[in-house]
């Protein structure tokens, strides 16, 4: 995974914002940032909270430098991003974390939720490059799907018959963004098959830039334990890496 470490902040203006499931908004933002690659995020500005608010970028233009973010409404930050309209302007900090390798290996994509959000911008990049993906992604409702994968899984698990599609598919490597125990399965599932598997790992961050470390995880590094922060270190890591408490 690369470290992008030419993060700042910018100034950006809402070239949209609409509902596109249930309590889950897009949201386009021109800035001057330049660049944004998949598997990396953004933190905004909420006017009156201390915290910044991180979210996952979902897709980039680089032409027209336009970014996009997927939310849920969750607390008072994302209220606060809902009441936006075309042509507000936000102050956010990016780009932040690291990014996912691409392999040009068969690749399967797994999302959970609003989990969908790195795994459509990741998928679009794939497709660029001629890598070969399939993207399953498992939401609770039909009316909470967001749409871009090749597959849905509504009312069960994204983990069920996962195995099965593995094999089917003769995939290689794995990606995925979900809640930690989802993650935690499928990195399980890759390393009993023998693949690799890459993970966006989803945490509450306090401060974005890994000074708080208020959202450290353990990762076994030549047989030693060590601790790494995923707004800094991450969020992407090697499941294999990973200690699941």
């Amino acid at each position: 995974m690369a470290k992008i470490m030419n993060k700042k902040d910018y100034k950006g203006k809402i070239t949209s914002i609409k509902n596109v499931a249930l309590n889950t908004y897009e949201m386009k933002i021109s800035s001057d940032l330049d660049n944004a690659m998949c598997g990396q995020f953004i933190s905004i500005l909420c006017p009156n909270k201390t915290l910044r608010r991180p979210f996952s970028i979902a897709d980039f233009d680089k032409e027209n430098k336009i970014l996009t973010v997927l939310f849920k409404l969750r607390g008072e930050g994302t209220q606060y991003l809902k009441s936006l309209k075309e042509n507000d302007t936000i102050q956010f900090m990016a780009p932040l974390g690291n990014t996912f390798k691409l392999e040009n290996k068969n690749c399967l994509l797994v999302g959970a939720g609003i989990g969908i959000a790195p795994m459509l911008f990741l998928k679009k990049e794939m497709n660029k490059k001629g890598i070969k993906n399939y993207l399953i992604s498992g939401f609770k409702e039909e009316n909470e799907i967001i749409y871009g994968s090749d597959e849905n899984v509504v009312g069960g698990s994204v983990l069920d018959n996962l195995e099965d599609l593995i094999k089917q598919k003769n995939i290689e490597v794995i990606y995925s963004c979900a809640p930690t125990i989802v993650l935690q399965k499928i990195a399980q599932l890759a390393q009993k098959l023998s693949i690799k598997s890459y993970i966006a790992m989803e945490r509450v961050m306090a401060c974005s830039i890994g000074v708080c470390r208020g959202c450290v995880i353990k990762i076994k590094k030549n047989n030693e334990i060590i601790y790494k922060s995923v707004c800094q270190d991450g969020p992407v890591f090697e499941g294999c890496e990973v200690v699941w408490d």
